[in-house]
């Protein structure tokens, strides 16, 4: 399943709700965090369900709800959208700052009678330098990186560049990478600045990222765009795995595809090319 891009949407907004799988996007997630107001919530949870439990809704997308990070308050939020039989494959906790967190989370889905996927974002100091154990926690299927709330609890400044974030924005994809999960990268603010957001994320592929967050749903295409792999990318991954084939036929661990030398890695980052592409295809 591809996750390129992750669409949020108000939870209070369900118009924007039954929208927002219309976007493009390979998620979408409906927030009864950040994007409510505190005395709107329960509103939000009934709209929330409202969306959910709708014959007519029915998206092709991963559809996720991401709840407050405070117990109490994301049981409340869980006993509101989860009552009926709702159309929804994840959820997300945010402010995730260690994995007894993100299992507390899990507990609490599995006491409403689901079993699904946990999606933890990392935007805490204490959660970014938690990253591995949250990552490698059974439930977590995704982490996710956010850098503006990182800048705000270490009181860091946000620059264009990025640098004084870069340090925990390569953590949290590394922690990824050893935990097999998705990696998703931060939001990108300037809603109307399409070409830094490419460049931008065009940056967090090649960091490793497998996503990135979007605030908007005129983001989600240029997101898709990055990671997808292009023509050429497609073609030379095609030639390598081809002739890993035949090397493997041959009995030759090392073998040569257009004057360069292919060894695990680069068999490794063919295949990555290659099914990424395919889950693109089949979205």
């Amino acid at each position: 399943m591809a996750r390129r891009s992750v669409l949020f949407s108000p939870g209070d907004r369900p118009a924007l709700m039954h929208k927002a799988p219309n976007s493009g996007a390979d998620m979408v997630v409906f927030d009864l965090e950040d994007a409510v107001a505190p005395g709107r919530k329960a509103e939000a949870r009934a709209s929330v369900n409202d969306v959910l439990t709708d014959d007519a809704f029915d998206p092709d997308c991963e559809v996720c709800v991401r709840v407050n990070a405070d117990p109490s308050t994301a049981d409340l939020d869980l006993d509101g959208v989860l009552d009926g039989d709702p159309r929804i494959d994840s959820v997300m906790v945010p402010k995730a700052e260690s994995a007894a967190g993100v299992r507390e989370l899990d507990e609490l889905v599995r006491e409403h009678g689901y079993d699904l996927p946990v999606l933890a974002v990392c935007e805490s100091a204490q959660g970014v330098l938690n990253a591995a154990d949250i990552a490698a926690t059974p439930a977590v299927d995704a982490v996710l990186f956010g850098a503006e709330d990182l800048s705000a609890d270490i009181g860091a400044t946000r620059t264009e560049s990025g640098e004084e974030v870069s340090y925990a924005r390569q953590h949290v994809v590394l922690a990824a990478g050893a935990a097999d999960v998705d990696a998703i990268d931060t939001v990108f603010t300037d809603i109307e600045d399409t070409d830094r957001l490419a460049d931008e994320t065009a940056f967090a592929n090649q960091l490793g990222y497998d996503g990135k967050m979007a605030i908007h749903p005129d983001q989600v295409s240029v997101i898709n765009e990055a990671f997808t792999p292009d023509e050429a990318d497609i073609e030379w991954a095609e030639r390598v795995l081809a002739a890993r084939d035949e090397a493997a036929n041959d009995e030759r661990g090392v073998f040569r595809v257009d004057n360069e030398m292919i060894d695990a890695p680069l068999i490794a980052r063919a295949e990555r090319i290659i099914d990424r592409y395919r889950s693109a295809e089949s979205e």
